[in-house]
């Protein structure tokens, strides 16, 4: 018998997804280059004229992403803002989580960790970006103070990445699976995403099934000719959760 899968991501969220990490990989490892063999020999190998033109690449490719997928933007970044006071106690489980899978439960298109990493990586990526560019073009001391905030971006990001890295990539056996949700179509076991998403899950059961085994994404009438309903609002997460937490103080 097969297992239900969700999806968790459609195409196009995956196909920037992997745009935006395959230039932040050529990014960080080329910058490491320089930090062990000096920027001025990165000259000398090419490796300067792949770190710019990577920049402009991966600059491109971000302000592409916002400006064709503004809603997907705006619905990424409010759900990365909501925090709950109930998220500190899904922080108090999380190193056990780690290990176990057992995480608190939370309500959020994104689990609290996921939250905080996504201000901080959004934020971070904007300095590296904007003083990458500028530390070519400003002059004198302005250019030299504008590199100096590029440096600190990068290493202030990379740890930050590794550790979405090995999260993403199911390495942690509380993560196992998660792998899935960007890559293989997007879609992962129900399971795994009770275990990791359980409020959006529950908000995804509630669109129905569709024909391939799993939910449909959303609630509400079906987007034309797909046969599937549209990815709830925060709105609709907002209706789920409350009237989750009222059946709960009934009970």
């Amino acid at each position: 018998m097969r297992s239900v899968t969700v999806r968790r991501y459609g195409r196009g969220a995956r196909w920037l997804h992997a745009l935006v990490y395959t230039g932040v990989l050529t990014e960080l490892v080329t910058g490491a280059w320089f930090v062990l063999i000096g920027y001025e020999a990165g000259f000398v190998v090419g490796l300067t004229d792949v770190h710019e033109y990577a920049g402009f690449a991966l600059t491109a490719v971000v302000l592409g992403g916002i400006v064709v997928g503004i809603r997907g933007a705006r619905t990424f970044l409010a759900e990365s803002v909501r925090f709950r006071r109930s998220d500190l106690r899904w922080f108090r489980h999380w190193p056990a989580g780690l290990r176990t899978g057992r995480f608190a439960y939370h309500d959020g298109h994104f689990d609290p960790g996921q939250r905080l990493a996504n201000l901080v990586m959004v934020v971070l990526l904007a300095i590296l970006l904007a003083s990458g560019v500028g530390a070519m073009y400003l002059p004198g001391p302005f250019g030299i103070a504008v590199f100096q905030a590029h440096r600190f971006a990068a290493y202030a990001i990379t740890p930050v990445l590794l550790g979405h890295i090995v999260i993403a990539a199911g390495i942690l056996p509380g993560y196992r699976g998660v792998w899935r949700s960007m890559h293989l179509g997007g879609r992962l076991p129900e399971e795994v995403a009770e275990r990791i998403w359980p409020g959006w899950l529950a908000g995804y059961r509630a669109a129905g099934t569709d024909r391939s085994g799993g939910y449909a994404i959303g609630a509400g009438s079906a987007e034309p000719g797909t046969g599937r309903a549209p990815t709830p609002g925060l709105r609709t997460w907002r209706g789920l959760w409350r009237a989750r937490s009222g059946s709960a103080r009934k009970s």
